[in-house]
């Protein structure tokens, strides 16, 4: 497939997971990738990887960010799809009787504040081209509620829901359309390390997926891929859950 032909994306937490999957994903099918990230080694390889561009920047950072889609525009010509993908989460952001203030901010700084600002600078680009996809990235957490809790990252990920849902009505007839993604859990580095710290923690979720495993990153990049391509032209302001079934499950297999 070529769906992305003579598209121009935007990747933020291009240099790993599912940032760096959606990278190959969106290049295979025709796109100019511009992995953007705070990891330069990392980022500079996604783009050697996808034949694109590497852009450093710190997503919350609302003048870095702003010179970010600029500088694609002005470089690349359009700015046709804007994947907002980093964020963190940081061992520090549990319960909220544990959680301090400091963690809290910092976790809605990179997980919400910067999908704000992606949306805030990538939009007149795409307003200015009478067309453009922006997928989000949110979390199934932002549906269900947890007793294994990491407060802030669940809080920024509902955010990011009601963010994209308020955008994806806004500009809905401008031939923009923006939709948040909400994985559950996936094999990512991320993953790995805040489970190999916690086994039981892994245990205990994984239990609750129907089909039996966490996500790869594969799967979710295939599912950005069609989010942001004319495959889903009808869809707009909507949560698309990609989660092995955990929203839909009460009871799960044996």
């Amino acid at each position: 497939m070529n769906r992305f032909q003579n598209r121009v994306a935007v990747i933020t937490g291009a240099a790993g997971g599912i940032g760096r999957a959606t990278a190959l994903r969106l290049a295979r099918e025709g796109a100019t990738v511009i992995a953007a990230d705070l990891d330069e080694e990392g980022g500079k390889q996604v783009a050697e990887e996808v034949g694109g561009g590497f852009v450093r920047v710190d997503v919350t950072d609302e003048s870095e960010v702003e010179a970010l889609f600029s500088r694609v525009k002005d470089e690349y010509g359009s700015v046709d799809v804007a994947f907002n993908n980093a964020g963190i989460s940081p061992p520090d952001d549990d319960s909220i009787l544990t959680t301090g203030l400091d963690a809290w901010k910092r976790v809605q700084e990179v997980n919400l504040t910067s999908v704000y600002l992606c949306c805030k600078y990538a939009l007149p680009h795409m307003r200015e081209q009478g067309r453009g996809s922006i997928v989000n990235t949110a979390s199934f957490v932002a549906t269900m509620g947890a007793a294994t809790s990491q407060v802030s990252y669940t809080a920024s990920k509902g955010g990011v829901l009601a963010l994209s849902r308020e955008l994806g009505v806004q500009f809905a007839r401008e031939g923009i359309r923006v939709n948040a993604l909400s994985p559950g859990p996936v094999n990512t580095p991320l993953l790995q390390e805040l489970f190999a710290k916690d086994p039981e923690r892994a245990a205990r979720r994984l239990v609750h997926v129907p089909l039996g495993r966490f996500a790869e990153a594969t799967e979710i990049a295939a599912a950005v891929a069609f989010l942001a391509s004319d495959d889903a032209s009808f869809i707009t302001a909507s949560n698309f859950l990609v989660d092995g079934g955990i929203s839909g499950a009460y009871v799960t297999p044996i």
